[in-house]
């Protein structure tokens, strides 16, 4: 057993050296100074792709302190009463606090600990943000020195400068100009303690929002929040007695609205869009937090091309300028453009459009939007999964030239043959833009001519889940995709138009997949920070089914609803969209070297909800093959003006061809035209007709056929066996046990035995 001596000696020796250690941690620390940490501020600088400077911004532009004199007293308090009560009482540190955070990090958990309002001053002009448990004991040893050598209005005057409360503002001065337009001195009780709750997280409780961050950060949200973050602290002052009842009640009594976002030097024109993708895709790529990257030293290479940028901007001005009158026409105001264009087989963005700029009001990243339905342009991702996966009526891969009822009002079927149903039980009907009796056409055809109802009872045939696999591994994000109902089918989710470039690169690439990416490296005062490796390229869905999607879009260049793209004079392939209501307008199409999307869209400037569009621009309607087109066309000839046009991959022929899926047997034969011809078939091939009546041979459907009972809902023929009349199509299903106009022929499935 040792002796009590040496037992002693050893404790005394034990606790002499943490003595000593923490004496000479002490000694080597110094105090920081908000002054040093305002020349410390630095601009972050964002290069083109080929390396020229694009634009230098950052904390160095928006940071100016103020003398504790000059802060108003209810800021003072505001901070004191939300985050640190005993603030004139405490030594500076909060030994439990860190205590928790050392715990914590011994566990691999949150190192956040609670600090005191000395501590955060040190994080915010000593340290990096980095968690460690070195970090924390030079917290803890700065924060001890501290307070010894300053007072308290010093600690708080720091503390107070040296914070960020977002939108690029450090310091309470800046914070005042940027949100309220005021000098620090003049806040009110109620703005301070707005202001208060920022340091909460800028992120979260701006009320204007940074969706481009964080969905969660959107501005409903955020102003909850914000309003719910305000209110407590005006409570707790009051509770503190640092507001009297008079002061408490008209503090309380409306929440002060901060002024909109500004554009802070160089941030004009398309700039300020392409900053806001690269700095969020920093964010997303890397450990650094908004809070570091803002404080600037970073030097950002973006993969935008600065020729590209400057096309597509001109080319949504000139249509703008030729179509929109806002002066004139009151439903020319609020037309928003949003557009992306990404390099297929890699996915860099080179180009986007992402509204009019900053200066001029428009914070909001169209070209990275939500919110905006994609349209007919989503029917490419159902043929590709029809290609790949089949239907449940298929013995594998579905070939684009089967048939479906192109009809318009027609009922959706589940799998099991029965009608899908509404909320109230009645059946739902799916409708086309026109009601033009198509009858069977090819999914090739009704690709071309945009026809809905095809590609509805395609998407329920293949599967709802399916379409949206397919999507979701060429590009599209899990978050904005919409409920898996029938109209899924038809572009309800709403993907931004970086999202849909980039897609449809994948099907310009023969199938392979890269995620889109805006930057391809970032320092931090020189050093290269890791994580921005080009994205890895997979092959999302198989060669011939991309190449297949490719042939069909093609099409609908050449004869469909995209022919205005035919005046770019090179060959390429795309897809038009128009949602319902005419809210949204799109145009995706791409050559082998690049894919554009552009959206057109109407917006309500306080309320972001979409309007119509019906009517804009002197037209009845806007289609995505008119002005979306137009834009795109005037674009893509300046991008790829002098480059070669390699054309398309021969599409392969994929799956087996089903003719009026759905009509009873025998199954018709398809009628053979000159219009539509697969030319890599060896054996003659099926077409289709491009009347608006279809043949004697082509017309049978679910309620019958077309020839003398009538198509689905009325038909063209001679009674239909679903309710109809003789002889054109009623909107209206009166009986479906049997067709209530004598018929010249054979009922159908419902229909009696005369129609």
């Amino acid at each position: 057993m040792p002796s009590w001596k040496l037992v002693s000696g050893l404790c005394i020796g034990f606790f002499g050296s943490l003595v000593a250690v923490a004496g000479i941690g002490y000694a080597m620390v110094g105090v920081p100074n908000e002054e040093n940490a305002a020349a410390l501020s630095q601009n972050n600088v964002y290069y083109w792709s080929n390396g020229q400077q694009m634009v230098a911004t950052g904390s160095g532009q928006n940071r100016q302190n103020v003398g504790i004199e000059r802060i108003p007293k209810a800021m003072q308090q505001a901070v004191i009463s939300a985050e640190n009560k005993t603030f004139y009482e405490d030594s500076g540190v909060d030994p439990m606090g860190i205590a928790r955070a050392l715990a914590n990090m011994a566990r691999g958990g949150d190192t956040q600990g609670g600090s005191t309002i000395t501590q955060q001053f040190v994080k915010n002009t000593y340290l990096s943000q980095e968690q460690t448990v070195t970090r924390k004991f030079k917290e803890m040893f700065i924060s001890i020195k501290v307070g010894t050598k300053l007072n308290k209005d010093q600690i708080l005057q720091g503390y107070l400068n040296t914070s960020y409360y977002g939108r690029g503002a450090y310091g309470i001065q800046a914070a005042a100009q940027t949100y309220y337009g005021k000098d620090a001195e003049k806040l009110t009780p109620s703005e301070c303690a707005f202001l208060a709750a920022l340091l909460k997280g800028p992120t979260y409780y701006d009320p204007a929002g940074n969706e481009s961050l964080d969905p969660a950060a959107n501005p409903d949200d955020n102003r909850k929040r914000s309003k719910v973050r305000w209110s407590w602290i005006l409570q707790q002052m009051h509770n503190d007695k640092k507001l009297t009842d008079a002061q408490y009640q008209e503090a309380v009594k409306k929440y002060p609205e901060p002024q909109g976002r500004k554009a802070t030097k160089g941030m004009s024109g398309q700039i300020s869009y392409l900053v806001d993708t690269a700095k969020k895709y920093v964010l997303n790529n890397s450990n650094i937090t908004e809070k570091q990257f803002d404080q600037g030293g970073y030097q950002i290479k973006t993969t935008f091309e600065k020729s590209k940028v400057e096309a597509l901007a001109k080319a949504v001005k000139k249509v703008e300028k030729e179509k929109l009158d806002p002066e004139k026409r009151e439903l020319d105001k609020h037309v928003q453009f949003g557009a992306a264009s990404v390099k297929p087989k890699d996915g860099a963005i080179v180009a986007l459009y992402g509204g009019a700029g900053y200066e001029k009001g428009h914070f909001n990243n169209n070209a990275d939007t939500s919110g905006v339905p994609v349209g007919s342009t989503w029917k490419p991702f159902v043929l590709a999964a029809a290609m790949e996966h089949g239907t449940y009526r298929s013995d594998g891969p579905l070939s684009p030239f089967s048939k479906y009822n192109g009809n318009d009002h027609l009922k959706v079927r589940n799998n099991d043959g029965s009608y899908v149903l509404k909320k109230d039980n009645t059946p739902f009907f799916q409708e086309n833009e026109s009601d033009r009796p198509w009858g069977y056409i090819s999914l090739r055809k009704a690709m071309e001519q945009s026809v809905n109802t095809p590609f509805v009872q395609l998407g329920m045939d293949v599967g709802m889940r399916n379409v949206r696999d397919v999507a979701e591994k060429s590009g599209i994000l899990d978050a904005s995709f919409a409920t898996l109902n029938p109209s899924f089918a038809l572009g309800t989710s709403t993907p931004s138009a970086i999202r849909m470039a980039d897609a449809y690169a994948t099907f310009a690439a023969a199938g392979k997949q890269a995620a889109p990416y805006s930057v391809t490296s970032v320092k931090f005062n020189g050093q290269e920070v890791e994580g921005f490796d080009p994205p890895r390229i997979t092959q999302a869905m198989p060669e011939k089914v991309a190449n297949n999607v490719t042939d069909v879009l093609e099409n609908v260049i050449q004869n469909g609803t995209g022919k205005n793209a035919l005046a770019l004079g090179r060959t390429a392939a795309g897809k038009t969209g128009t949602t319902d209501e005419n809210k949204s307008a799109w145009f995706v199409g791409y050559t082998q070297q690049l894919s554009t999307s552009v959206a057109m869209f109407r917006e309500d400037p306080k309320s972001a909800k979409l309007l119509s569009m019906n009517g804009t621009a002197g037209e009845k309607s806007i289609h995505g093959g008119d002005t979306p087109t137009q834009v795109w066309t005037e674009y893509m000839k300046a991008a790829l003006d002098g480059k070669p046009d390699p054309g398309f991959p021969e599409a392969e022929r994929i799956g087996e061809i089903q003719d009026a899926v759905g009509a009873p047997s025998p199954t018709p034969t398809p009628s053979v035209e000159p219009s539509e011809t697969v030319t890599e078939s060896p054996s003659p091939t099926p077409t289709e007709s491009t009347t608006p009546s279809p043949s004697p041979s082509d017309t049978c459907g679910f309620f019958g056929c077309e020839d003398d009972g009538g198509a689905q809902n009325g038909g063209t023929g001679n009674g239909g066996t679903d309710g109809g009349t003789s002889p054109e199509p009623t909107p209206t299903d009166t009986n479906l046990d049997g067709g209530n106009t004598r018929g010249n022929g054979n009922g159908g499935i419902f229909g009696g035995p005369e129609g």
